[in-house]
């Protein structure tokens, strides 16, 4: 019998925390390997802010969704942040490989780990009824822009 998504979604932060660990043990150096072709230069600490906000969130949620359940706000808050986790895969994972020609900070979780795992959540998620289409399909595009925005942000406050 196939684990329901009630379980799996636990599989979600341990995606989020892998990517995000991943990047963080190789994007300082990469970025300052590839400083002249990068249009940003965070700072350490914003980097490491991001990274802690992200998987603490990432946990918060899938706790507040396993416990609250289908439906709840929290589920399609997990829903649109797979979502996120999904598109990061596209944007800008997989395009900046291409365009450096080589590795960059996170590809390889993204797409071994992210690609699978947020789309069996997705797909699950949905499959299950934990969220509905019309206001699953808001969550997966206001949740996106609400983490790029935040990420915006951090990087541009000085």
């Amino acid at each position: 019998m196939p684990m329901r998504f009630e379980k799996l979604q636990w599989l979600f932060p341990v995606a989020v925390t892998l990517h995000n660990t991943e990047e963080a043990l190789t994007m300082p150096r990469w970025i300052a390997t590839h400083a002249t072709r990068v249009p940003l230069h965070p700072a350490s600490t914003k980097l490491w802010l991001g990274w802690l906000g992200l998987t603490a969130a990432a946990f918060g949620i899938t706790y507040l969704s396993a416990r609250k359940g289908k439906e709840s706000v929290w589920a399609y808050l997990l829903f649109g942040y797979c979502a996120a986790m999904l598109a990061n895969v596209f944007i800008p994972h997989v395009p900046a490989t291409v365009a450096f020609g080589g590795y960059t900070p996170g590809v390889i979780t993204a797409v071994l780990v992210n690609l699978p795992v947020m789309i069996l959540l997705m797909a699950r998620a949905l499959g299950e009824r934990w969220v509905s289409n019309g206001k699953a399909a808001a969550y997966a595009v206001l949740v996106p822009v609400g983490i790029g925005g935040a990420i915006v942000l951090l990087f541009a406050r000085r």
